[in-house]
C-alpha cells in the first residue's frame, strides 16, 4: 500500500498531457489546462477524494475542448492504474450521494477490471459558460477504459446544469474514495474471488 503514486504522460497530434496523482494526498492540486471549468471540476475530485493531482496539458483548443477532456480523462485513468498496481487491499467498491442545493447526485464504482459506463444525465442546457457538457460524458468514459473500472453516475434531481456537474465530481471523488481505501480486514489480501482484478 506505500507509494501509491503515478506519474502519465500521453503524446498524440491532439494533445500533450501529463498527469501526477497520489492516491494518499490530501487534495492538493496544480492544473494547466486551458479549461477552466473542467479544472474547477478536477478539484472536487481532489478536494473530496483526498487525492494530489497535477495535470498539465497542451490541446488543439482552438478546434473545441473535446480532445483535450477526453484526453485528459484517458491519462487520468491510466495514472489510477499505474498507482493500484495490483490492487491487494482495497475496499474496490465506494458509492456517494452528493447534493448541491437542489441538485443530487449519486455515483458508484467498482475497480473491477472491467469497463463499462452508465451514465444518465441531462442537463438543463447544452453549455455551463463556454463548456460542452457533452463533454463529462467522454471525460468519464476515457477515464473508466483506461482505469478499468464499472462506474455507474445518476443525476437523481437538479435543476442548475452547474449544481448537476459539481454533484456529479463531489460524488466521483467520494466513491473514489471509499473504493480505493485500505480495508484493514483485507490485508494484503486481492479483493475478487478470481485472486485478480
Amino acid at each position: 500500500m506505500s507509494n501509491r503514486k503515478a506519474v502519465v504522460n500521453r503524446d498524440t497530434s491532439e494533445t500533450q498531457i501529463q498527469v501526477s496523482i497520489d492516491l494518499d494526498g490530501s487534495g492538493k492540486v496544480n492544473f494547466d489546462t486551458g479549461v477552466h471549468f473542467l479544472d474547477h471540476m478536477l478539484d472536487q475530485i481532489a478536494r473530496h477524494g483526498l487525492i494530489d493531482i497535477d495535470v498539465k496539458a497542451k490541446g488543439d483548443l482552438h478546434i473545441d475542448n473535446h480532445h483535450t477532456v477526453e484526453d485528459i480523462g484517458i491519462t487520468l485513468g491510466q495514472a489510477f492504474a499505474k498507482a493500484l498496481a495490483d490492487k491487494r487491499g482495497i475496499r474496490r467498491y465506494g458509492h456517494a450521494y452528493v447534493p448541491l442545493d437542489e441538485a443530487l447526485s449519486r455515483v458508484v464504482i467498482d475497480f473491477s477490471g472491467r469497463p463499462g459506463l452508465f451514465y444518465r444525465v441531462e442537463y438543463t442546457r447544452s453549455m455551463i459558460g463556454d463548456f460542452d457538457v457533452d463533454l463529462f460524458g467522454e471525460f468519464f468514459q476515457g477515464f473508466t477504459n483506461h482505469a478499468m473500472v464499472t462506474l455507474h453516475i445518476d443525476n437523481m434531481h437538479g435543476k442548475n446544469s452547474h449544481h448537476i456537474a459539481e454533484t456529479i465530481f463531489k460524488a466521483f471523488g467520494r466513491a473514489v474514495r471509499m473504493a480505493i481505501e485500505p480495508d484493514p480486514r483485507m490485508g494484503d489480501q486481492m479483493p475478487s474471488t478470481k485472486g485478480s482484478l
